[in-house]
C-alpha cells in the first residue's frame, strides 16, 4: 500500500521591520548632518550650520525620532513595525525642519562633565545638559543630581536641558529644587519632557513649577517643550511669583494666541525684562498684541519674535509697544507677514533706537516702500550698526536708494544680506556705490537672488575685494553672463576664497519661479524619502 504523502504547508515568513540597524541610524544621522550642513533655500533664510553643528543636531533629532517611533511601536507590539518607521521618517524630518528653521546657535561646553563645568564656574553653574539627549528615571536622577544635595552648596545656575524627565525623575527634583529656591537665579528647563506623552508632561512642569515658585529667577528658558496654553498654565505657580525675571526665551513652543495671552496674564511684571526670544511659535495677530503688552512695560534691549505668522495687525502691535523700548541693540523679526503698515510703524520705533547694532528684518513683505521707511529711520539713529540683513522683501531699485543712502552712514557694518530681493543693476551698483568709502570692518555682503547681470556683479566685487577683513561676497542665483563671471572671479583671483560659489547661476536670465518654504520643506521630506531602512535579522 502506497504511503500517504502529506500536503506540503506554506509557512509565512514574519519581516520585522522595527527597530532598525544600528547601521541604518547612522546612515540617517549621516545624511541628516549632510543636509543640514549644505546650502539650500532655507539656509540662505535662516543661516547655514557648522558641519560640527549640523552633526550633533542630526545626533540629538535621531535619538529623538528613534524614541518616538519606539513608543508608537510598543502600543502595536504585534505588528510588522511599518507604521513605526513612517514616523520615524514623519519625526526627522520634522525635527530637521525645525532645527533650519532655528538657524545655527553657538553650543558651549555642551559635552563637558558636569563636574569639570562647574569646577571652571566656581562650583556656581549646575549643568547635565552635556552628551546625547535621553530620558532619565528616578534612579539616575538621584545620581546625576546628587551634587546639588551637597551641604554649603553655591549653585545659582541650573540647567536640565537636553534631559527628559519622567515622572520619578521630577518627584526626585522637586525637593531638592525647593530647597535650594533662596540661591537659583537661573534656570533652563528647555526641551526637557521629549518624547513625554502630554498628560505625562504636563505632570512634569507642574511638579517643576511648584519647586520653583517663589525663586528671584533673572534668567528662564523654557524653550522647546511644545508648551501650547497647557504647558503656560502648567507653569502658573512659577510664573505668578517671577517679579525680577531679566530674560527670558520661549522659542519653539507652540505658543498660539491663547498661549501668549496666558503668558501675558501669569506673569506679575517686566520691568526688569531685558531679554524676550519668541521664535519659531504660531502666535498669530492676536497673540502677538498679547505680547505686545509684556512689550510696552518693559526695558528690552534683545527681542527675537521671527517666524510667529504675525501679519499687519500684529505686527503694528509689536511695533507700537517697541517703540518704548528705546535700549534696543538686537532686533530680529525676521519671516512674518508684517507688510507696509507695520513697516511704517517699525520706522517709527526704530528712530529711537541709538543703541541698535544688529537688525535683522528678512521676510516680512516689507516692499519699497516699508524698506524705504525702515532705511530712512535707520539712517538717522543706529550710529553703530553692524548687521543688517533685509532679504526676500521685494525690494527693487527704487528702494535700493534709500537702502543706500542708510549704508552710506553706517561705517561699522560687519555684514549686510539683501538677498532675495529684485534689486537688479541699477539696485546692486546703487549698494556698492555705498560700500566703497569706508566700511573697514565689513566682512560678508549677500546680494544673491537679486536678478543682477554682470555690469551690477562686477561693481560690487570691486567695492568689497579690498575691504581689510572681507571674508565673503555671495551673488549666487542671479544672471550674470559667463564674461561676467569671468571677470568677478578675476577681480578675486588674489583672494578667491572670498567669493560665494557661483553654481546657481543662471546667465540666460531667466526668472526662477520658487516658493522658499514649501519647496525647502518638500526638500527635505524628499531626502528622507530615498533614506533605505535596514533591518536586523
Amino acid at each position: 500500500m502506497a504511503s500517504a504523502v502529506e500536503p506540503f504547508q506554506f509557512k509565512p515568513v514574519s519581516i520585522k521591520l522595527w527597530p532598525p540597524s544600528q547601521s541604518t541610524r547612522i546612515m540617517l544621522v549621516e545624511r541628516m548632518t549632510k543636509n543640514l550642513a549644505t546650502p539650500s533655500v532655507l539656509s540662505r533664510k535662516y543661516g547655514l550650520l557648522t558641519r560640527e553643528e549640523a552633526e550633533e543636531d542630526a545626533r540629538h533629532i535621531e535619538e529623538s525620532a528613534f524614541i518616538t517611533a519606539n513608543q508608537h511601536h510598543e502600543k502595536e507590539p504585534d505588528g510588522d513595525g511599518s507604521s513605526a518607521v513612517q514616523v520615524y521618517a514623519k519625526e526627522s524630518s520634522k525635527l530637521m525642519l525645525e532645527v533650519i528653521r532655528r538657524g545655527p546657535t553657538k553650543k558651549i561646553d555642551r559635552e563637558l562633565p558636569v563636574s569639570e563645568k562647574s569646577a571652571r564656574a566656581n562650583e556656581t553653574v549646575f549643568d547635565i545638559s552635556g552628551g546625547r539627549r535621553a530620558f532619565i528615571d528616578g534612579e539616575e536622577a538621584e545620581t546625576l543630581l546628587r551634587p546639588l544635595e551637597t551641604p554649603g552648596n553655591v549653585f545659582k545656575k541650573i540647567c536640565f536641558s537636553n534631559r527628559s524627565f519622567g515622572l520619578d525623575a521630577a518627584r526626585v527634583a522637586e525637593p531638592i529644587l525647593k530647597s535650594l529656591r533662596h540661591q537659583i537665579t537661573e534656570i533652563d528647563i528647555s526641551d526637557f519632557v521629549a518624547g513625554r506623552n502630554e498628560a505625562e508632561a504636563l505632570e512634569v512642569m507642574t511638579i517643576f513649577s511648584s519647586a520653583l515658585e517663589g525663586c528671584r529667577l533673572r534668567y528662564l528658558n523654557l524653550s522647546n517643550n511644545a508648551l501650547g496654553e497647557k504647558g503656560i498654565r502648567a507653569f502658573g505657580p512659577m510664573l505668578k511669583s517671577l517679579t525680577d525675571l531679566e530674560e527670558l526665551y520661549l522659542m519653539n513652543d507652540g505658543i498660539s494666541e491663547e498661549a501668549a495671552r496666558a503668558m501675558c496674564e501669569l506673569l506679575p511684571s517686566t520691568e526688569k525684562l531685558r531679554v524676550l526670544h519668541f521664535h519659531n511659535n504660531m502666535t498669530g495677530d492676536e497673540g502677538a498684541v498679547a505680547i505686545s503688552e509684556m512689550i510696552k512695560h518693559s526695558v528690552l534691549g534683545d527681542f527675537r519674535c521671527s517666524s510667529t505668522r504675525v501679519g499687519s495687525e500684529g505686527g503694528v502691535a509689536l511695533c507700537e509697544a517697541l517703540r518704548a523700548c528705546t535700549q534696543m541693540k538686537k532686533l530680529d523679526l525676521r519671516d512674518n507677514m508684517f507688510g507696509v503698515e507695520a513697516a511704517l510703524a517699525l520706522s517709527k520705533a526704530i528712530s529711537s533706537f541709538a543703541d541698535l547694532t544688529e537688525a535683522y528684518l528678512s521676510y516680512l513683505n516689507l516692499e519699497d516702500e516699508g524698506a524705504e521707511a525702515i532705511a530712512g529711520a535707520l539712517e538717522k539713529s543706529a550710529p553703530s550698526l553692524e548687521v543688517f540683513e533685509m532679504a526676500g522683501n521685494n525690494i527693487s531699485a527704487k528702494g535700493a536708494a534709500a537702502l543706500a543712502s542708510c549704508i552710506t552712514t553706517k561705517q561699522f557694518l560687519t555684514r549686510l544680506n539683501l538677498s532675495e530681493n529684485e534689486l537688479k543693476d541699477e539696485g546692486a551698483i546703487l549698494i556698492a556705490r555705498a560700500l566703497e568709502e569706508g566700511h573697514g570692518q565689513l566682512s560678508e555682503v549677500d546680494l544673491s537672488t537679486n536678478s543682477i547681470r554682470r555690469s551690477g556683479a562686477r561693481v560690487i566685487a570691486q567695492a568689497v575685494v579690498q575691504k581689510p577683513g572681507f571674508k565673503l561676497l555671495n551673488i549666487n542665483a542671479n544672471f550674470i553672463s559667463d564674461d561676467g563671471i569671468d571677470e568677478v572671479k578675476e577681480i578675486f583671483k588674489a583672494c578667491p576664497s572670498l567669493l560665494g560659489p557661483l553654481d546657481e547661476n543662471d546667465p540666460e536670465g531667466e526668472d526662477l519661479d520658487e516658493e522658499a518654504d514649501d519647496e525647502g520643506a518638500d526638500e527635505l521630506e524628499s531626502k528622507l524619502k530615498g533614506l533605505e531602512i535596514k533591518h536586523d535579522e
